[in-house]
């Protein structure tokens, strides 16, 4: 049976995660622990295993892999970052696709470019001509595309346990204590690594050290019937771009494989990421936002006036200092690395900046100077 990657309250996207590790007991002691199961978990663990088959590796989910973030995004992958390019960031596109290709990762990838939208200065021959807030026309096409989110954490927990990573959900890890060798407690045991990834993104801020140096958020998406070929015609979408706009009021989407078409706007504000385990989106402002949202898609073209939506969901981000993605030591440890932030921009970079961090754990390569508040600039642990 596949898992759920989504609490009831936060909703159903329209896609499942069909893998399930193997159970074990939790080790006492691994060279690399890595906490958080989304994509830069999961592609971290494989990585690491890919280029230093040696080294010992566990991966430490609260939950149910994907059952966060990379559960509930909209499957766009994007390039660079939501800063735009930052100091040695590289192709993150190439270094994306290079990754899942080494790894194996199936997870229908398609780069056709991505339309940016907005209320003025419309290309000539522009496919999407709709009425949102005054009229909205593509502006250019960018480098981007789409994936499956269900389907890339499902093969990338493959790629892992296939490389002989330790996957263990529902392992919340409660504390870690940053002495030389460091010491995680989880589910009542004791585990001692070398160093630790910190990939949890939104969640457990206070483990990660970015508690008052980040802003947690929950955004939100639906999904329409499957549109006929007229339809995606009709709005533009019938050459499987991707879209979002670049003025306000926010609208982002894409076409799944079954012709529906995700739309996705509005974030819910967050005093304390542990409010994300309460939130419904059947209640309070995110049941506004979804109608809102739903309204707004029906008046985008006539021909939507009458659509139907099978799926409404959210999920949450993070964003950081300036946009830029954290990427650095934690405050309190060289041997540990706090990676997440991604601001919307998570499905191509997560997995290309876990390659990145493994790289770096196993001194392969050096953390970048992006010069995240809340980070330290020791020297980071190398396994060399």
């Amino acid at each position: 049976m596949p898992n759920s990657i989504s609490k009831s309250n936060w909703g159903h996207p329209p896609w499942t995660v069909d893998f399930h590790p193997s159970r074990g007991l939790i080790p006492a002691e691994v060279d690399f622990a890595v906490v958080g199961g989304g994509f830069t978990g999961l592609a971290a663990t494989a990585w690491i295993r890919q280029i230093d088959p040696g080294k010992t590796v566990a991966l430490f989910e609260a939950k149910t892999i994907g059952s966060a973030s990379s559960g509930h995004t909209g499957g766009m992958t994007l390039s660079e970052s939501a800063a735009g390019d930052l100091p040695g960031l590289g192709d993150v596109l190439a270094g994306f696709s290079a990754t899942l290709e080494a790894l194996s990762v199936d997870c229908d990838l398609q780069l056709p470019g991505v339309w940016e939208i907005a209320r003025s200065g419309g290309l000539p021959d522009s496919p999407i001509s709709w009425t949102d807030s005054g009229p909205v026309r593509a502006v250019k096409k960018v480098p981007g595309g789409t994936i499956d989110p269900g389907k890339m954490v499902s093969a990338l927990a493959r790629a892992a346990e296939s490389r002989s990573v330790r996957i263990f959900e529902h392992a919340p890890v409660q504390a870690i204590h940053f002495e030389e060798r460091l010491r995680l407690r989880v589910l009542g045991e004791t585990i001692r690594a070398n160093a630790v990834l910190l990939a949890t993104n939104a969640m457990s801020l206070e483990l990660t050290g970015l508690s008052g140096h980040s802003q947690p958020k929950f955004t939100l998406a639906v999904a329409t019937g499957p549109l006929s070929n007229a339809q995606l015609e009709d709005i533009g979408l019938n050459s499987g771009k991707p879209f979002y706009t670049v003025d306000f009021p926010y609208l982002w989407g894409r076409v799944l494989p079954s012709r529906s078409v995700v739309f996705g706007a509005g974030l819910v504000h967050l005093n304390d990421w542990r409010e994300l385990d309460g939130l419904d989106i059947a209640k309070g402002e995110a049941a506004r936002l979804i109608d809102q949202l739903e309204r707004r898609v029906r008046g985008l073209r006539p021909c939507l006036q009458n659509v139907q939506f099978t799926h409404r969901w959210g999920g949450p981000i993070l964003i950081a200092d300036g946009w830029r993605p954290v990427f650095a030591l934690h405050p309190e440890s060289k041997n540990a690395i706090v990676l997440g932030g991604y601001a919307g921009h998570g499905v191509a970079l997560s997995v290309y900046l876990g390659r990145w961090a493994a790289e770096v754990l196993c001194g392969q390569n050096k953390l970048p100077d992006w010069n995240p508040k809340g980070a330290s600039a020791q020297r980071p642990y190398s396994a060399k």
